[in-house]
């Protein structure tokens, strides 16, 4: 099910949030926002509930289980325990993520055909895969305390505002929130507030600018010239931006309207001056997660410079992989590690000597050459792009408008996407505008965004795929 669909927005959210408030027991809320959850992720594979399920009770066993060996003394098994737990969880992973991509790819280099199995990739896995991981290994570091309710656990990691594409929420920041958790008014209209902004973010800007993209990318390079290349590395890095954080918005929203406080996921990336000023601004919780559970494991910075560049390239190798079992996703990884190593060694004390808009300049055009490297999964229309944006060709360009009106149409979203991509709402908070026009703005916003989704046929989610 997606957030911005008239099921969820009229039906599904309406139902679960007038249940929740009528009913005063904890417990029974937190019944509520299971059930909805389970029914949430169910809509389109029903099946894969028990996917899901038997993952979550995997972790929970083994959280008692290491729990009990903890209070034992048996520190050793404990990090038997942990260790078979992350191999089995990610063994699951493998098998329904990355499984057909290893066969397809033995198939090509050794002799002899393995046949391919027909796995369907279940919704939100690799989220939902990562935050049981989170819990598993933070249990085991002492950070937090074994979940002793199943039930609970499984609120955790199905709680439907997060389930499918993140944020990525670690269970040490909603541990107290599950029992003890207070809803007040301020939170549900700061939610509600939040959820709007995120929805408008999706239909309005990302789908308007994501249609560009995909117009002048399943044209052929024979009806666009350099221009339109770069116009579609510009209308896709609006998309994914717009549609991620908008659906993180959506999440952090929601979940604040029952009482969970979510961190942020992104914080203005594209005003970034340096390729690792993006990553800290972009998809914080994945980043953050393979800093905490992968990079400083590995040893981090604190090895002799020739293991420090293995594990960056380590770490983003595998933070491309992440993403999808696609040689495009790998390459996108690798490309950031190789871009991050040049700034740490070389680069940054002469970024820090330029202008902030030089700087700005030379993270965006690196920063788009990545997004083409990672909406293009077919490599080599993904090299052919590429070489279109620098050929520099800017002949017939009416030939190209003329050839699809459409993009002219979408294109005046461009500039409103760029706009919206700067910190204003740290200008406009500073203005303490009465909550009733405040509220006026959200509400005429909303309108605008059921028009824009009875309006519009394209309507996809990103990182669903994910």
């Amino acid at each position: 099910m997606v957030f911005s669909t008239f099921t969820f927005l009229f039906a599904f959210f309406p139902l679960v949030f007038l249940l929740y408030y009528v009913i005063p027991n904890r417990k029974y809320r937190n019944t509520i926002l299971l059930l909805f959850s389970l029914v949430f992720y169910s809509w389109g594979e029903p099946k894969f509930i028990l996917l899901m399920l038997a993952t979550s009770l995997v972790a929970y066993l083994s959280g008692l289980w290491m729990d009990h060996l903890d209070k034992k003394g048996q520190l050793g098994m404990k990090k038997t325990v942990m260790i078979a737990t992350i191999a089995l969880l990610l063994s699951s992973l493998f098998i329904f993520k990355y499984l057909n991509f290893v066969v397809e790819n033995l198939n090509n280099l050794l002799p002899g055909t393995v046949s391919l199995a027909k796995i369907v990739l279940p919704i939100g896995i690799s989220f939902y895969t990562f935050q049981i991981l989170s819990y598993v290994v933070d249990l085991y570091r002492k950070k937090i305390a074994v979940q002793k309710s199943y039930f609970d656990l499984t609120l955790y990691v199905a709680f439907f505002p997060q389930l499918i594409a993140g944020p990525i929420v670690r269970y040490e920041t909603v541990e107290d929130e599950i029992l003890n958790r207070k809803e007040t008014l301020e939170d549900v209209v700061c939610g509600f507030r939040r959820f709007i902004i995120g929805l408008a973010k999706k239909v309005i800007i990302a789908n308007s600018t994501g249609a560009i993209a995909t117009m002048i990318y399943t044209g052929g390079t024979d009806r666009y010239n350099s221009v339109f290349y770069w116009l579609a590395a510009i209308a896709y890095a609006l998309q994914i931006y717009y549609d991620f954080s908008g659906y993180s918005d959506m999440a952090i929203g929601l979940g604040r309207m029952f009482g969970f406080r979510f961190l942020e996921n992104f914080n203005y990336p594209y005003i970034s001056t340096s390729i690792t000023e993006f990553w800290r601004r972009w998809h914080i919780s994945l980043s953050s997660w393979f800093r905490d559970y992968v990079y400083i494991p590995l040893g981090g910075n604190r090895v002799k410079k020739s293991r420090w560049i293995l594990n960056i390239l380590v770490v983003w190798g595998l933070t491309g992989f992440w993403h999808g079992a696609q040689w495009n996703f790998l390459f996108w990884g690798l490309y950031y590690a190789v871009l991050l190593l040049l700034e740490k060694l070389f680069l940054q004390k002469w970024l820090e000597k330029m202008p902030v808009f030089v700087r700005w300049l030379y993270t965006m055009v690196l920063v788009l050459i990545g997004w083409v490297l990672f909406n293009l999964t077919d490599v080599s229309q993904m090299l052919d792009a590429i070489r279109h944006m620098f050929s520099f060709d800017f002949s017939e360009f009416s030939r190209g408008i003329l050839h699809n009106l459409d993009i002219a149409y979408a294109a005046v979203y461009i500039p409103l996407g760029i706009l919206c991509m700067f910190p204003w709402k740290n200008i406009l908070s500073k203005w303490k505008l009465p909550d009733m026009v405040v509220n006026a703005v959200m509400l005429l916003l909303a309108g605008g965004c059921v028009i824009y989704i009875l309006g519009s046929t394209y309507n996809p989610f990103i990182y669903f795929r994910f």
